[in-house]
This record gives C-alpha cells, structure tokens and sequence, in this order.
C-alpha cells in the first residue's frame, strides 16, 4: 500500500474506531503473512477494501459499519491459495465460507457481516448477497484486486522494459561509434 494512502486511511479516526478491535487481533495480523495479489498482503488488501467499504457505504446512508468490518475479515483463510492443500474444492469458491468460519470463532458478527463475507465471490459463486452492503464489498473486493494486480503486473513488466530499451540504446551507441 503506498505510504500517502496508509497515512490518509490512519488519520481518519472513525473508520479506525470501527476496525480497531479487529486489526489489533493477534489471527488478523497473520493475514500480512500471505500473499492476495502479487506484492499486496492479504491484510492490506482487506483494509483497503473496509476502507473503500467504509467511505462508499458511508455516502450513500448504508450500513458502513457492518460493511466496514465485514470487508476488513473477508478474505481471513489463512493459507496460501496459490499452494495445493488438503482444502476441499477451488479457492475462489470456497474461501468466502472459509473466511466467514474464521472471522466467527473471533469476533461476534452480526447477520449482515456474515452474509457480507460468504457473499464476497458473487457471481463467481451463485449464491447472492442479500444487502447492498454485500453488493458493495462485492464489486470493491474486484476493483481492489484488479487495481492491486494491475500495479504488480506494472512493477514487473518494467525492469523487462528498461533492460530492452538500454540494450537498444548502448547497441545504437557501437553502432555509431564502430559503423
């Protein structure tokens, strides 16, 4: 997550407030061991997205708290979904339930929260959302993660390009100079 967006999101002290108890939980911190899109942990691609939650929800007169605190847990799996394990079924359909069990052994969820969380993966998994809360973190969750692959795709494309465009440069430059 880039510096100016950390310290944007840090300053606003009610949207701190609603994830506090969750971010200072010992399991929620493991999240920053796993990977979710390229470089971006699996821990700040949930606070970004309970941050986007959180400002969208907030706007429009939505649950912003129940969408706050849902989006900061959605993605709690705890495992590398990029590693085969003995888990049942594909990662982008199971995960939501997965997340939804875990964030319920730590935290008291409200009904919304937990629908918010199952839901997360629609229309990669047929079961709709029942709240716009849901639909929201729905679309944010894509938009964070095409934003985050994007910005990784970017960074690794671009030392392949220097290399390319300083090796045209110096073979122009003995061209030049030997032609």
């Amino acid at each position: 997550m880039k510096l100016e967006t950390q310290i944007k999101l840090e300053k606003d002290l009610e949207f701190q407030e609603i994830i506090q108890d969750l971010i200072q939980n010992p399991t929620v911190q493991e999240m920053k061991n796993f990977r979710q899109h390229f470089d971006t942990s699996c821990y700040e691609h949930c606070y970004l997205a309970a941050y986007y939650c959180y400002r969208i929800s907030k706007k429009f007169h939505l649950d912003y708290r129940s969408a706050t605190r849902a989006a900061m847990l959605h993605d709690l799996f705890l495992y590398d979904w990029r590693q085969k394990t003995d888990r049942h079924g594909l990662h982008a359909f199971t995960h939501g339930r997965t997340a939804c069990e875990n964030a319920c052994k730590l935290f008291e969820l409200n009904e919304k929260e937990k629908d918010i969380i199952q839901k997360h993966m629609w229309p990669v998994t047929p079961a709709l959302p029942k709240s716009r809360e849901a639909f929201l973190l729905t679309f944010v969750d894509k938009y964070c993660a095409i934003q985050e692959s994007l910005e990784g795709a970017k960074l690794q494309t671009l030392p392949k390009r220097l290399y390319r465009y300083a090796y045209v440069f110096f073979t122009v430059i003995l061209l030049k100079k030997f032609w």
